[in-house]
């Protein structure tokens, strides 16, 4: 028996790959590569190349490898380019899950952990976001998200779908220097990117009402944030109650000023970002609390900003050398 993981050769999806086999547990990854990248699975990671708009592919796999349970990672996760291609992102985030929920009901597999996003709270107006804050996504990204929540929650009612979904923020860091963060859009490769070719990093916005006038944020390391998918993953095959979702919070965040200043320590290169102004839409501070995931899912923080930083800027760097 195993666990298909949707998405498996992204960046997250990898670590997932790999905290899974770390415990013995079998995995199997469907992933199209569109943003996922097949170097970044461990040797011999057993792997279907296909989408999840493809039901009878998911449901040839889920036979194939006697898979009994899903970790749904795969979608199109660019909140800001999902503004301009609104149709695109539900295509791949609302017709992909209710696919991919459609072949597991065909097959008989009753258990899920789905990736959702902070993106379904848009701009929360508390200072530490919880479980229970307000959903008011305000991109297509976000809502995808969020109806992907609903769409598992009503099959769980209907069908008996044993289920969670977990929430969070912005994923950094590495695990092993074969996988690396390769999105245009996030903090820290904008960051390394603007080194490596020797530009000075930028900063949008020193003017919010924080301690140093920067956006403050959650930043969680990603083989954490992996190690709770299999915790998530191993208490539904024991069948113990989870809540319907969790956040993956830090619960202090750090500023956009703190990661510049700590990515020139461990980079040991100097530099002075430049300010540019703020892009709209921007909240000054988003944090989540971890608490429901700590008692639950053994999340906590186990990794420091400056841990986050090296690990990320070492895969990176390897990256560079192939």
């Amino acid at each position: 028996m195993s666990w298909l993981v949707t998405g498996g050769a992204g960046y997250i999806g990898s670590h997932v790959v790999r905290a899974f086999a770390e415990q013995g547990i079998d995995t199997v990854v469907v992933d199209d590569l569109s943003s996922g990248r097949h170097a970044f699975l461990p040797t011999g990671a057993r792997f279907v190349q296909g989408t999840i708009l493809d039901g009878p592919q998911l449901e040839n796999t889920i036979e194939r490898f006697d898979v009994h349970g899903v970790v749904h990672l795969a979608g199109f996760k660019y909140a800001g380019v999902s503004v301009s291609r609104p149709l695109h992102t539900y295509q791949q985030n609302v017709t992909g899950t209710a696919t991919l929920l459609a072949a597991m009901a065909a097959k008989g597999v009753d258990r899920i952990v789905f990736s959702s996003s902070a993106a379904v709270y848009g701009t929360p107006d508390v200072d530490l976001v919880t479980e229970d804050t307000e959903q008011r996504p305000e991109s297509p990204y976000g809502e995808s998200k969020l109806v992907g929540e609903w769409l598992i929650a009503d099959q769980g009612r209907a069908a008996g779908l044993r289920h969670t979904s977990l929430r969070y923020f912005n994923v950094v860091g590495s695990g092993t220097t074969e996988v690396f963060d390769p999105s245009p859009h996030n903090l820290f490769p904008l960051v390394f990117e603007a080194l490596l070719e020797g530009r000075t990093p930028r900063i949008n916005g020193d003017d919010y009402p924080t301690p140093d006038g920067t956006c403050v944020r959650d930043y969680i390391h990603v083989a954490d944030l992996a190690a709770a998918h299999v915790v998530a993953a191993k208490r539904l095959d024991a069948g113990e109650p989870l809540e319907p979702v969790y956040n993956l919070g830090s619960g202090d965040g750090s500023s956009v000023g703190e990661i510049m200043q700590t990515v020139a320590a461990v980079t040991g290169i100097e530099f002075t970002p430049e300010i540019a102004a703020r892009r709209p839409g921007d909240p000054a501070r988003i944090v989540a609390s971890g608490e429901l995931a700590a008692r639950d899912l053994d999340w906590k923080m186990r990794h420091t900003l400056s841990q986050m930083v090296e690990s990320a800027w070492e895969a990176r760097r390897a990256a560079s050398e192939e």
